[in-house]
């Protein structure tokens, strides 16, 4: 039986619901968590990247809660093996013989905590669910029930004890998502809810289930995109590779990463269309993961996502009138493009900014 898709007008409410739900538990960061949204949408994982206390396991719990999916953390520790993320075979005395038992892996939402805790091999047994949707445990292959999301933490300023993802893994995730600390009222709304709760753990209704946002990510694949858009992409992902700064830019999975983040950010927003303006409000958490500088650059303090940043500011735009024929009613015309330098502003702040040292 073929699943009915949703229409895009019918997504953007259902999410505007979903966070609304979450914002009754995460305070502020609006943004950040509709970042978050936006790569479950476009049916990718998201690497939530920053300081310890600042939401990061409380966002995976709530969104599991508020999209009805079944839920699974994994606490990633030096001594962690493959088989405790996939499952192994057991052997059952009653039937003398041995059975598979699933690992934390087989769920809907993975929240891998400390993902750079964890040394490579058991990081590749996460890479293959990850991408392939799929494990294999002594040559038998187990495919990972739909939909199947990893929300995966890591903390940037400890580096004792732990394992840096490499580039491959990092390009796995869609998009890098960073909280920052809340502002002064948004941290005393957190103590006041605290308060009125009068208990640690915070539960919620869901919004939709598994199925529900089955069909809201096939809704995402009637969303067009103009050519002229999808240049203004690859023309993004190319500029990367160029930079002088660059040893290596962003792969052709950065473009696609543009591309399905894009239409899920034209979906919050209730259209069937992506703007320039979509792109540019994603490049910076799609990409800047994606590019490893020269060596040198570090001591110059510039990071990748200044550098995405200058990127943005170089690449000309196409002009938001370059929409699908069915984007406006007839003596309409879209909202113009802001100018760029309007946009760097907001771009540069969480969730985009990078926790690392900024040129």
């Amino acid at each position: 039986m073929s699943m009915q898709p949703i229409p895009a007008a019918e997504v953007g409410r259902l999410a505007q619901q979903v966070l609304d739900r979450v914002g009754t538990v995460m305070v502020g960061k609006r943004d950040s968590l509709e970042l978050v949204l936006a790569g479950i949408l476009a049916g990718g994982h998201v690497l939530l990247e920053d300081l310890p206390g600042l939401g990061k396991t409380l966002t995976a719990r709530t969104f599991a809660q508020v999209l009805g999916l079944d839920f699974r953390r994994l606490q990633f520790t030096p001594d962690l093996l493959p088989a405790d993320v996939t499952g192994s075979f057991l052997y059952d005395q009653r039937t003398h013989d041995f059975t598979f038992r699933a690992g934390p892996v087989f769920t809907n939402l993975l929240l891998a905590d400390e993902i750079n805790r964890t040394p490579p091999k058991t990081q590749a047994a996460l890479l293959e669910a990850m991408q392939e949707k799929q494990v294999s445990v002594e040559g038998v292959t187990y495919r990972l029930e739909a939909p199947f999301h990893v929300l995966a933490t890591a903390n940037p300023i400890e580096y004792e004890g732990t394992y840096p993802l490499p580039e491959a893994q990092l390009d796995r995730f869609m998009l890098r998502v960073s909280f920052g600390y809340p502002e002064a009222d948004e941290e005393l709304n957190v103590l006041r809810r605290r308060m009125v709760r009068r208990q640690e753990e915070s539960e919620v209704e869901p919004v939709v289930d598994a199925p529900t946002l089955l069909r809201m990510q096939a809704g995402l694949e009637q969303i067009e995109v103009e050519d002229s858009v999808c240049r203004y992409i690859v023309s993004l992902a190319a500029a990367t590779r160029e930079h002088p700064a660059v040893l290596v830019g962003s792969s052709p999975r950065g473009s696609l990463a543009l591309l399905l983040l894009s239409r899920a950010r034209a979906a919050l927003a209730g259209r069937d269309y992506v703007i320039p303006e979509d792109v540019k409000g994603v490049a910076l958490p799609a990409l800047a993961h994606r590019i490893t500088l020269r060596p040198e650059m570090w001591l110059k303090r510039i990071d990748p996502v200044s550098v995405v940043a200058e990127v943005l500011a170089a690449t000309p735009a196409p002009v938001s009138g370059a929409l699908p024929s069915h984007a406006a009613s007839p003596g309409q015309r879209p909202t113009p493009s802001r100018r760029l330098t309007e946009l760097e502003d907001e771009l540069l702040d969480p969730p985009y900014r990078s926790t690392g040292l900024r040129g």
